[in-house]
């Protein structure tokens, strides 16, 4: 096995006898710079939520379980409707009856208006008439607004999905009896997600006035985002403020509670960029390989700056336009190759 020194050497070598090609080598340029904050974000639902009870009854259908896909409008819960049934119908009763009464009040008001024209009614039978349609007029309405509260509270003992969505838990029990804002179902839906993060106070307000964040996964795919919503007060403990960003066109592949990698740009220079592949680490070394004037390649080490986008920022030890190395360990690699026998 040959040492680090003997391979620099060997390198000479090589590149001298014609062995490295002209693309195993790539030029020190300057470029822009952007420098961005990294965070963790975390995929949210936009729709979730639990749906409760709206009346009280003895849970007798359940159809759905944790992790079953929901259709909107799809019965999730179904309560027993005896007593709203019941009182339902005693409603429609008595507002039958109020339209009964509304008949005869309008028939006799009708009769008293036509003899009071003859003069053959009084004034006070009429105003009686009158005062009598009034009445049952209003209470055919009293009645009207109970049919339509009891026919509510009947439909509320049938349960369903406000949205298309994902059941994460079920609160109750089939024979469980509930009562009114009871929980009984919580889910979410995948059709509409965000991301939000935490962006601590001191590049809030870039941020806020910027408007720009890169929403990445860990196998590198970029996500495109829409809206920004920036959340107009500070965690008291962790003094940091809430960003959130629609994420468009869902794929399928991302679900809530997800990690993702959110990058807030923070300022942009001029800086001498080379690939993050051309940098040769041994112990606390970094450096470079870089062709000289008699094109023989000579170690130089290096202070590296800020990495950005696979590419490293080089502080001090290299010039721009100074022809360096694209991968020093496959070149190293291909110097220890040519010296087996």
């Amino acid at each position: 096995m040959i040492s680090f020194e003997q391979g620099f050497l060997i390198v000479a070598g090589l590149l001298l006898a014609g062995n490295l090609q002209a693309n195993d080598w790539v030029t020190a340029e300057r470029g822009p710079l952007v420098e961005h904050l990294r965070l963790d974000g975390v995929i949210e639902a936009v729709q979730q939520s639990t749906v409760s009870a709206q009346t009280s009854g003895t849970v007798v259908e359940l159809p759905f379980d944790v992790d079953d896909v929901v259709d909107a409008g799809q019965l999730i819960a179904r309560l027993d409707d005896t007593e709203q049934r019941a009182r339902f119908n005693q409603a429609r009763a008595a507002q039958n009856e109020a339209e009964s009464s509304l008949d005869d009040a309008e028939r006799q008001f009708a009769r008293i208006e036509s003899l009071l024209d003859r003069g053959v009614a009084t004034q006070a039978e009429f105003d009686n008439a009158r005062n009598a349609l009034a009445a049952a007029r209003a209470r055919l309405n009293q009645a009207e607004s109970a049919v339509a509260e009891a026919e509510e509270q009947l439909d509320y003992t049938r349960v369903t999905a406000p949205y298309s969505g994902i059941v994460t838990e079920r609160h109750v029990e089939l024979g469980e009896a509930v009562s009114a804002g009871a929980p009984l179902l919580s889910g979410f839906s995948l059709e509409e997600l965000r991301v939000a993060v935490s962006i601590p106070q001191q590049f809030a307000e870039l941020a806020r006035r910027e408007r720009r964040a890169q929403v990445s996964l860990d196998d590198g795919r970029v996500l495109s985002t829409g809206e920004m919503t920036f959340f107009p007060y500070a965690d008291p403990a962790t003094h940091t403020f809430r960003l959130r960003m629609d994420l468009e066109e869902p794929d399928g592949t991302l679900f809530p509670g997800m990690l993702v990698r959110v990058n807030v740009p923070l300022s942009e220079r001029e800086a001498l960029l080379i690939p993050e592949s051309a940098l040769f680490r041994k112990g606390e070394l970094r450096a470079v390989y870089v062709l000289d004037d008699q094109d023989r390649p000579r170690l130089r080490q290096v202070r590296i700056g800020s990495r950005v986008d696979g590419r490293l920022e080089v502080l001090a030890g290299l010039d721009a336009g100074e022809r360096i190395a694209a991968d020093p360990r496959q070149v190293f690699k291909q110097a220890a190759e040519g010296t087996a026998p």
